[in-house]
């Protein structure tokens, strides 16, 4: 449990569901303001790490004022996000939630958040992360439980997203034909992806001894697993394995789409295997991908070649 309420501001101790439900024992107001936050977010498509994300640094900024959000003013924002900047151990995904999460509630309130003096967000330009085969094979074999090893396998072997392989169900997984139907991904989107004969048999093999009853693999509440569960799996395989690499779940997602480009298969396809809106999204992947060096040619040759 938290044990200061001065800053607002992270401790490790604190997790999601606490400092959002301080917030709204605490702070008036903003229990109706989460309210209308999940309704607009349900409503519009936008997944729930959404609300997660914005809710949650509006929480730590009403805890820090002990004052509804949206009647604080510029100086006081600015204040806040000075602080944030100026503490070291607070990550960038935190500042940078904070500032979209004021701009959404603007949004959603009929605000105009150009009040507040919010900063503008440039977007990284920066390549993920992606391991090589070896190091996937080197995950694989560091993870003791078949349970472990199928939550790695589905990230890479599928490109699944975190919230994605957590709420797996049994009914979604059909083995006979060798594909999994993705439910609800990113932007309320359905799609198949093809198994592999090798999840196949992990799945086939994990549901004799193990008997989940709805999800493939489930929380202490019945529920599917859950995100914090997830990422420990890979965190601590990624230790097991001695990678030096900053690896999370989206890292495998990551590795999968470039390994796929590798091997030929076509971006459009890989798009549609992602589940990505745009194709935009997915050309990332062809600054990650090695070059082929198969039928490299010089244009001349060709060009005389057709008289």
């Amino acid at each position: 449990m938290q044990t200061k309420q001065t800053t607002g501001l992270p401790t490790a101790a604190n997790d999601y569901v606490t400092i959002v439900q301080q917030a709204c024992n605490k702070v008036t107001g903003f229990l109706q303001l989460y309210k209308e936050m999940e309704r607009c977010v349900t409503i519009t498509g936008k997944s729930r790490s959404t609300l997660t994300n914005y809710s949650r640094q509006l929480a730590h900024l009403a805890l820090h004022y002990n004052c509804f959000p949206l009647d604080l003013d510029a100086e006081q924002v600015m204040d806040y996000l000075y602080l944030i900047k100026s503490r070291g151990t607070t990550s960038a995904t935190f500042f940078k939630f904070t500032v979209y999460g004021l701009r959404y509630a603007c949004r959603m309130k009929g605000l105009e958040y150009k009040q507040f003096s919010l900063p503008e967000i440039e977007k990284e330009n920066k390549l993920p992360a992606v391991l090589n085969g070896m190091e996937v094979k080197a995950l694989l074999k560091a993870c003791k439980l078949l349970k472990h090893r199928l939550i790695i396998g589905l990230c890479y072997g599928c490109g699944l997203r975190c919230s994605e392989v957590r709420n797996v169900q049994i009914a979604d997984a059909d083995l006979q034909r060798g594909m999994l139907h993705v439910r609800q991904g990113k932007g309320s989107k359905d799609r198949c992806i093809p198994l592999g004969k090798m999840l196949c048999r992990g799945i086939a093999q994990y549901i004799s001894a193990v008997h989940p009853r709805k999800y493939l693999f489930e929380g202490n509440d019945g529920q599917g697993m859950s995100q914090r569960g997830t990422q420990w799996v890979v965190g601590e395989a990624v230790k097991r394995a001695g990678i030096r690499k900053e690896v999370h779940t989206h890292t495998l997602r990551h590795s999968y789409a470039t390994h796929l480009l590798e091997q030929g298969v076509n971006i459009l396809v890989i798009k549609e295997l992602l589940g990505h809106a745009h194709i935009e999204t997915t050309m990332v992947y062809l600054h990650i991908a090695k070059p082929s060096t198969q039928n490299v040619f010089s244009p001349l040759d060709t060009l005389y070649k057709q008289g």
